[in-house]
């Protein structure tokens, strides 16, 4: 039976900064990933899709996102360059093509970890399989009814058959992916739950920017009933600001969540206009905190009055539609941008809360060796981001290096 130290179960951005910083602390380890370096970045992403944050933003603070002005937004490609360029600065000992089956506390100290490759034996397992594990959507739709793939399938427009599209998510992908079907010239529907609204840039400075300013990505929890509330932001075309309106100006029909499908009818909610007004309402109350922070530090920021301007109602948005015929409407697609679960059944330890989910302490779980890396809101708002991950890395492998501190 193989040993290691500290196996790190996930070769992505969680798996990479882990890596780092276990070797600045002189941890033996090893990395195992079932697929490439950041495989989802490879495999799970649209082709067009580009960070959305900036290359100044969106990296480990050791590297820059070589070739790439700091205000840019890099391709997804890009995104897996700079991973293994990493990964190869700091010799990661990453294995790939390896998949976990099953990890339980060992007879000995420790873990069994069975792999595809064989049994590892681990003093500790830092689980960073990352948020995107399992892709979710409502099974109100028969298969038969229409043709349906969620975003983790989609890649390009045509990839789509002639017809309408119904993308249902209001988040960065369902806003993103719509847009893009839209220019394509698709005739495109899109479903909108409460989102978040962020601009991209006020003032001069990105939202990014702000958000770290405003000490938004340090929150430590979720504001009550907006846990699972999803932001709509775009590093597409250079960086722009997600707005559903514009959208339905140019042609998209906005319609609330979706709720049912019966007898060939799809069937809406009546919430479309609450949450483009609860959109609208985020959007103004950053460039409003944006402004007073202005004020108050004394800043010669430039004004933006322009970005204040909501625009008039579309048509969709004064008369909802709460039914639509799927024949009749010419929907031949429908794209469910509608998010993941976490998926730890490999992981056979009793460090889970009783809804199933990680218990944990910043990562650090109820079980002695048992880490968590890279979940949203794991210590803190940025956790789940590439800046915020290698702050939360930081911590674990401090605390494997001495627990009792």
């Amino acid at each position: 039976m193989e040993h290691t130290h500290t196996l790190i179960v996930g070769g992505g951005q969680a798996g990479l900064a882990a890596s780092a910083h276990l070797t600045a602390n002189a941890i033996p380890h090893l990395i195992v990933e079932r697929g490439s370096i950041a495989e989802r970045w490879r495999s799970a992403r649209w082709d067009s899709l580009t960070m959305n944050g900036p290359a100044w933003h969106d990296r480990f603070p050791p590297m820059d996102f070589s070739g790439w002005a700091a205000d840019s937004f890099p391709t997804k490609d890009a995104v897996v360059d700079y991973f293994e360029a990493f990964a190869a600065s700091i010799k990661a000992p990453v294995r790939c093509g390896v998949e976990v089956y099953s990890a339980v506390p060992s007879d000995q100290a420790g873990y069994a970890v069975e792999t595809s490759k064989g049994v590892i034996h681990a003093n500790n397992i830092i689980a960073a399989t990352g948020p995107f594990q399992v892709p979710t959507r409502p099974d109100i739709v028969p298969d038969a009814a229409v043709r349906q793939l969620h975003s983790f399938d989609y890649k390009n427009p045509r990839q789509i058959e002639d017809g309408a599209v119904l993308v249902v998510g209001s988040g960065s992908s369902g806003a993103q992916i719509a847009d893009e079907l839209m220019q394509a010239g698709r005739q495109v529907y899109l479903s909108i739950g409460p989102h978040e609204r962020p601009p991209r840039s006020y003032r001069g400075k990105d939202y990014c920017w702000w958000l770290g300013t405003l000490g938004k990505w340090q929150a430590k929890v979720p504001p009550a009933g907006r846990e699972h509330v999803t932001i709509a932001v775009s590093g597409a075309d250079g960086g722009k600001t997600v707005d559903f309106r514009e959208f339905a100006h140019r042609g998209m029909t906005l319609l609330g969540m979706t709720q049912n499908f019966k007898d060939g009818l799809f069937y809406f909610a009546g919430d479309l206009g609450e949450n483009i007004a609860d959109g609208d309402k985020n959007y103004l109350a950053l460039l409003a905190e944006a402004d007073q922070y202005i004020t108050q530090n004394k800043l010669s920021f430039p004004r933006e009055d322009s970005a204040k301007i909501i625009p008039p109602d579309p048509p969709c948005l004064k008369t909802p539609i709460r039914q639509l015929d799927l024949q009749a409407s010419g929907i031949k697609t429908l794209i469910w941008a509608t998010g993941y679960k976490q998926n730890f059944d490999w992981l056979a330890v009793d460090c889970f809360t009783p809804e199933g989910r990680p218990d944990h302490q910043r990562g650090v779980s109820s079980v002695n060796g048992i880490y968590f890396l890279g979940l949203p809101w794991l210590s803190m708002r940025g956790s789940s981001f590439i800046w915020g991950v290698w702050d939360d890395a930081a911590h674990i492998a401090g605390h494997i290096a001495n627990p009792a501190a």
